[in-house]
């Protein structure tokens, strides 16, 4: 679909609705419905830090559905039917990123912030410093140090995942320190 000289990407998903104790349903419907429905469904999402321990944020495409030219922390996408939390997340890493990697599946949570609730898969995953992003995913992207992140998070517009999932990743990595 074109709109002006700007390409709009209109893809709907099938994923899998779960209950609040995350539990496949047996249901599949569009992301697009669970969204609109308010149904609870899967996303997986992946912190992606260098051998330096910097941080992987990107700007999301003006092309993009959902929350276009937003910063996020985290690069990731809705389970398709029959994906585990590490399947989608290695998926969409391959996907945004080009890059292969296994995402170690940190925690989950029902996130409350963004289109509609949905269980949130958090994952960690430790990736070359040269990534070679969908430009109709990723229109920017750069390292970042953690302060350098913790004030872009009060500067820039971020995804409302980008800062419940970060706010979590944060205390997870405290909590195992």
């Amino acid at each position: 679909m074109s709109v002006g000289s700007a390409r709009v990407c209109v893809v709907d998903e099938l994923v899998e609705r779960v209950d609040d104790q995350d539990r496949v349903l047996g249901m599949v419907v569009s992301r697009r419905q669970a969204t609109q429905e308010g149904w609870l469904h899967r996303v997986a999402v992946t912190v992606c830090r260098d051998e330096r321990g910097r941080l992987l944020v990107h700007r999301r495409s003006e092309q993009v559905s959902r929350f276009p030219g937003l910063y996020e922390v985290e690069v990731g996408g809705a389970a398709n039917v029959g994906e585990s939390y590490e399947q989608a997340a290695a998926r969409e890493l391959a996907e945004e990123l080009g890059i292969r990697a296994l995402p170690r599946l940190l925690f989950t949570f029902i996130n409350r912030s963004g289109l509609s609730p949905h269980w949130l898969g958090v994952h960690e995953a430790v990736v070359p410093d040269a990534v070679v992003p969908d430009p109709d995913e990723v229109a920017w992207h750069d390292w970042l140090t953690e302060p350098e992140l913790r004030s872009a998070l009060l500067e820039w517009r971020f995804t409302p995942d980008s800062h419940e999932a970060f706010r979590r990743y944060l205390a997870f990595r405290t909590a195992r320190s």
